[in-house]
């Protein structure tokens, strides 16, 4: 069992930056993919960002891909997800999301992640 929490989620100008965190509790948070996925209102949940268990591998979302960076410190039990360069179509709620996986593959369907955190808005204005 993993509990997420994010944190980091605010207002922000147009072409400002935020830095989200997700905390894991739990056991083995080394053994889990992590992924962040976002949900604007009156649309489905889409999927950002994802990192594999050592952080060797990556992957992204074309429309976020060359702005946001994901990282992880498996010391800290925590994935970080950097948005620079940020518009207003960014705007969302953002989940961190896990699934036990020793793989480099990533998938970024939210079927394939086991644990999900509540959530953390993130409002960028024109």
């Amino acid at each position: 069992q993993v509990q997420l929490v994010e944190s980091g989620g605010g207002l922000v100008q147009a072409g400002g930056s935020l830095r989200l965190s997700c905390a894991a509790s739990g056991r083995a948070f080394s053994s889990y993919a992590m992924g962040w996925f976002r949900q604007a209102p009156g649309k489905e949940r889409e999927f950002v960002a994802a990192i594999s268990w050592s952080g060797g591998s990556t992957t992204y979302a074309d429309s976020v891909k060359g702005r946001f960076t994901i990282s992880r410190d498996n010391a800290k039990n925590t994935v970080y997800l950097q948005m620079n360069s940020l518009k207003p179509e960014d705007t969302a709620v953002y989940y961190c999301a896990a699934r036990e996986s020793r793989s480099i593959v990533l998938l970024t369907s939210p079927s394939w992640y086991t644990y999900w955190g509540q959530g953390t808005q993130v409002t960028v204005s024109s």
